[in-house]
C-alpha cells in the first residue's frame, strides 16, 4: 500500500532562460532532501502551485508528469497562450504515494544457486555449523529502490566417509551483490 506525500516544490522556472523550465524530479527532490525515502512510486499528482484546482490539461502548457521521473517542464516547449501569455512554465509541485522502504512492502528475491566442493584429503572430520543472517537494508549509490536480501547457508555433514577426503555442500540463498 503506498502513502501520499506532501507536495513537493524543489525547482522554479526562470522566465529569462529560454533553456531552463521546472524539474521537480525525484532527483532533484532527493538532492535537496537526502533523507526522502521511497522505495517506489506507485501514483503521482502533478499541478501548478498558483493553480492547484486547474488540471494539467486545463493549463495549456507541455510537461512532463509521470512516476519515472516526476514533472519536467521546458520553457522551450511552451506556446503563447493558455493560462498565462507568456511561453514560459508555470511552477509545478508534485506529490507522490511511495510504497514504504520496509522489508514487509518489498518483493523477495527468487533465485537460488548450489555449489558443491571436495576437501582436502587430510580434513579429519567435518562440523555441521548452521548460520543465518537476519534480512538487512542495503543502501543504494542511486537512490533508487533498496533491495533487502537474507542470506541462508547451510553446511551440510558429508552423506559417505571414505579415507580419500570428504565432500561438503553449500545451498546459497539469494546473494546481494551490492557492498554492505
Amino acid at each position: 500500500e503506498c502513502i501520499w506525500t506532501d507536495w513537493f516544490d524543489v525547482s522554479y522556472p526562470d522566465g529569462s532562460d529560454k533553456n531552463g523550465g521546472d524539474y521537480e524530479t525525484f532527483e532533484n527532490i532527493w538532492k535537496k532532501y537526502p533523507s526522502w525515502e521511497c522505495a517506489k512510486v506507485e501514483n503521482i499528482s502533478c499541478r501548478a502551485e498558483k493553480f492547484p484546482s486547474y488540471s494539467i490539461a486545463d493549463l495549456g502548457q507541455k510537461v512532463e508528469c509521470n512516476v519515472n521521473v516526476g514533472l519536467i517542464c521546458n520553457n522551450k516547449d511552451q506556446q503563447i497562450g493558455g493560462i498565462i501569455p507568456m511561453p514560459v512554465c508555470l511552477n509545478y509541485e508534485i506529490s507522490v504515494c511511495c510504497t514504504p522502504n520496509k522489508p514487509e512492502c518489498l518483493p523477495i528475491p527468487s533465485t537460488t544457486s548450489t555449489t558443491a566442493s571436495t576437501a582436502s584429503p587430510t580434513t579429519s572430520s567435518v562440523s555441521a555449523p548452521i548460520s543465518t543472517t537476519a534480512p538487512t537494508s542495503t543502501p543504494v549509490e542511486t537512490h533508487g529502490p533498496t533491495t533487502t536480501t537474507t542470506t541462508t547457508t547451510t553446511t551440510m555433514p558429508p552423506s559417505s566417509t571414505t579415507t580419500s577426503g570428504s565432500t561438503s555442500q553449500t545451498t546459497t540463498a539469494p546473494v546481494s551483490t551490492t557492498p554492505v
